[in-house]
């Protein structure tokens, strides 16, 4: 009962209380009530305002639509007024018979040399092209206070020049005919003949293929032999550098008709293929600019995807194992009209882009037009930025050890040369003598700079970046085979050739003559040989003193002479291993030797063991 009470009582309060409010809100002044009208009103003028708005917005709309038809009216009708006119002229003149569309065709090699660069004297002067060099590093030896040391003996250099030309030692019978000549241009015409020695092109072949032909499994099956072939043809009938570029970057066909497709089959994806060729012909490492830009350059994740495109419709075969049927002579490479769809061709950091010179502006191709003829124009052309001082750079660090900018394929601003101005008068020279690899190589080889001693002299000990005296290399692997193998003699010379030529044909698999087995024991995995640092170890050395060559009394005695004298004995082994005549305290110690010996025959295997495992033997001076 009690609760029941509770409920009205409540239901009281609140009707009180809701009738107070009720009460005040009618007994409101009438002040309040003309203001809240007042703002009723400002809504409803705020309201029109904007419904007044809407209609003058649509009025403009509808105006501006009205003027874009009246114009397209226009339009189609100056069109159709063209098209009357065209008509009526076409009447006039007989209708020329249809022509047949020709099939798209890759560009062909055109020759882009500035005639300012051809009207270079010294680009026609090997002589003073070798001047001027000499003119520009002397000036900055002076301005640096070194003094240079002198020119090399006639001994030095023989056995350097022919090293650097032609990859291998001159034999006893030319050592002794440069060294007996008297001849003031000797020097001179040793360079010509060095560089018409078919070995010219081997030597340039053995550095460049590691370069285009990576060591990897996926290459088993790849023949190295036809592209080494091509290069080695291609430097000894001194192909022009800017064809022979262009022609390896649109190389097509099969490995049959153009050895030079090898190098797409080596590098079957879009970024070994960019970093390649920018690094190895350009001089500039973009790789770092792969995933994102460049941390040290100023080159950009778009640059190098721009480089890359030129690339993405390449399309190289895969090689098949020739011990299942495979004949990896007729696989090559087509360039399709659309992207490529070869798996693991691109890479996951892969970007669709624009195909675009490097740091240069963006080409105008055609849909169906060939891509890489456009970039190899590009890179070949004369006044390309990068294409000439890359090569020049290279040249010169394959004769001094260094170049003028290191690493030679890492030229950017913050990398600078260390001779700027003589960087870019030589790039200059090279691309107005036509890209001349040989007329290069021998302006620089005329040149003081490359004829100077590797002694130090007081002051210029210190010295690795003037050029004040030769720098001392270490001979390649291929180097050292050959001149071993030289030493041995015509007989075994002509057995390694025949080897060589066998397997270069494709008769044997890749790498497995004497000769490949040599450099890849002496790499001991590297992927190239220094020419600056001595990297053989033990097992090298060892393999040197065990070498059958090097400790035969027959091949000792056939060197020294059946019947010679000591001293025309010791001068024979000396000649023939280390291209100088011994002194005479060399002498006076090894006769001696040879004296108290029991068997002479014995002791010139003594000795030519001595020379050929000695430093000075693997040392280019």
């Amino acid at each position: 009962m009690r609760r029941n009470r509770v409920l009205p009582i409540a239901a009281l309060l609140v009707a009180v209380l809701l009738l107070a409010q009720t009460t005040e809100t009618v007994a409101q002044t009438p002040k309040q009530v003309q203001q809240f009208k007042q703002k009723l009103r400002q809504q409803e003028v705020r309201k029109k305002l904007r419904e007044l708005q809407k209609a003058k917005e649509a009025a403009r709309k509808a105006k501006a639509q009205a003027n874009e038809k009246t114009k397209a009216a226009e339009k189609a009708k100056a069109q159709a007024n063209e098209k009357t006119k065209a008509a009526e002229k076409a009447k006039k003149k007989p209708t020329p018979e249809p022509e047949s569309t020709p099939a798209p065709t890759a560009l062909t090699f055109q020759p882009q040399v500035p005639a300012e660069l051809t009207a270079i004297p010294e680009a026609q002067d090997a002589a003073a092209f070798a001047k001027r060099i000499d003119d520009q590093i002397d000036a900055a030896l002076r301005n640096e206070n070194i003094t240079p040391s002198p020119i090399c003996n006639d001994e030095e250099f023989l056995r350097r020049v022919y090293l650097d030309i032609t990859g291998v030692i001159p034999t006893l019978e030319q050592t002794r005919k440069f060294l007996d000549s008297t001849d003031p241009q000797k020097r001179s015409l040793l360079i010509d003949e060095l560089l018409a020695d078919p070995h010219y092109g081997r030597h340039l072949a053995d550095q460049w293929i590691p370069k285009l032909y990576p060591k990897e499994s996926n290459n088993r099956f790849v023949l190295k032999e036809p592209l080494y072939n091509w290069f080695q043809n291609q430097f000894n009938q001194n192909t022009r550098w800017d064809q022979f570029v262009f022609d390896l970057v649109t190389a097509t066909g099969t490995v049959e008709d153009n050895p030079a497709v090898t190098y797409y089959l080596a590098n079957r994806s879009v970024d070994k293929l960019t970093d390649t060729v920018t690094q190895h012909f350009l001089g500039i490492q973009l790789q770092c600019a792969q995933c994102h830009n460049h941390p040290f350059t100023g080159w950009k994740q778009q640059e190098y995807w721009g480089m890359a495109a030129f690339f993405s419709r390449v399309v190289p075969q895969n090689p098949r194992n020739a011990n299942r049927g495979g004949d990896n002579m007729k696989i090559g490479v087509t360039e399709g009209t659309t992207r490529t769809k070869l798996r693991d061709f691109f890479p996951e950091a892969t970007m669709d882009v624009a195909a675009k010179f490097l740091g240069g502006p963006e080409p105008k191709i055609a849909p169906r037009e060939p891509q890489r003829p456009v970039l190899a124009s590009w890179m070949v052309a004369g006044d390309n930025p990068y294409f000439a001082r890359a090569m020049v750079n290279r040249t010169w660090a394959q004769l001094f050890g260094r170049g003028f900018v290191n690493p030679i394929d890492d030229m950017h601003p913050d990398n600078p040369p260390s001779h700027p101005e003589l960087l870019s008068d030589m790039a200059r020279i090279f691309a107005g003598s036509g890209f001349d690899v040989k007329f290069l190589t021998k302006a620089i080889c005329l040149t003081n700079t490359y004829q100077r001693s590797s002694r130090p002299t007081a002051g210029n000990e210190n010295d690795d970046i003037y050029f004040s005296h030769m720098t001392m290399k270490v001979m390649i692997p291929e180097q050292l085979f050959d001149s071993v193998t030289r030493v041995a003699g015509p007989t075994l010379e002509a057995v390694a050739k025949n080897r060589q030529e066998k397997a270069q044909a494709g008769k044997r698999r890749p790498g497995n003559g004497a000769r490949d087995q040599f450099v890849t024991f002496f790499l001991a995995g590297s992927e190239a040989a220094s020419t600056t640092e001595y990297e053989a170890g033990i097992p090298q050395a060892l393999r040197m003193m065990n070498s059958r060559l090097a400790g035969s009394p027959a091949l000792a005695r056939n060197i020294a002479g059946a019947f010679s004298k000591p001293e025309t004995a010791i001068e024979n082994l000396y000649l023939t291993t280390l291209s100088r005549r011994p002194t005479e305290a060399e002498t006076a110690r090894l006769t001696g030797y040879i004296t108290q010996a029991d068997n002479a025959n014995t002791a010139y295997s003594d000795i030519l063991w001595a020379l050929v495992n000695s430093s000075e033997f693997t040392m280019v001076r």
